[in-house]
């Protein structure tokens, strides 16, 4: 039963959300979280994890939440039902491509789509960041400070174009560096 649980709700999540795995994440964290799954913690932790690795994040967060409920079965399980939503569409898509092409009703669904998952992508880093940083200032300000500086950092870096890869393997070793001497 958890097999099917775990597509069911991966499926749903993936036929539902548009705009990749970050405008995913307010559905997933919800969907997880009122499964019993995993806690915010996790979630917050994984994300980390996830971008840190190679392929999508979507995927990744899906393996990742189905190994840790129901083993490898239950990443396969998971991780099909996040992935089936958009090949399905991809393939109907494709097959019509030509009268969706210029089609107004298309454009304009696609132009009204844009603002929604911005919207959703600004919640999912408002639910993140308040989880990652109200414990943190409420009990010691030191790791929000360099959470902070680390941020300006790596958005000058981001800004002046510096390869993405650069970018996180400079934060998980600033990141490394801090949290081990200072004991964070």
């Amino acid at each position: 039963m958890i097999f099917l649980d775990l597509f069911w709700t991966f499926f749903k999540i993936g036929l539902f959300t548009f705009g990749g795995g970050y405008a995913m994440l307010p559905l997933i964290q919800s969907e997880v979280i009122a499964h019993g799954w995993m806690e915010t913690t996790d979630i917050v932790n994984f994300i980390a994890v996830s971008e840190s690795t190679p392929g999508p994040f979507a995927v990744n967060i899906s393996t990742y939440v189905g190994r840790i409920t129901a083993g490898i079965s239950g990443a396969f399980c998971a991780t099909l039902g996040v992935v089936l939503p958009s090949f399905l569409v991809i393939l109907i898509v494709a097959k019509f491509y030509e009268r969706f092409r210029s089609s107004r009703i298309v454009e304009g669904a696609m132009t009204g789509l844009r603002p929604a998952v911005i919207g959703l992508i600004a919640a999912s880093l408002l639910s993140i960041g308040t989880t990652v940083f109200t414990p943190a200032v409420s009990t010691r300000w030191l790791p929000v400070a360099i959470s902070g500086c680390l941020f300006i950092l790596m958005s000058i870096l981001s800004f002046k174009k510096k390869h993405p890869i650069l970018i996180i393997a400079l934060s998980a070793v600033i990141g490394i560096i801090t949290g081990y001497t200072l004991g964070l």
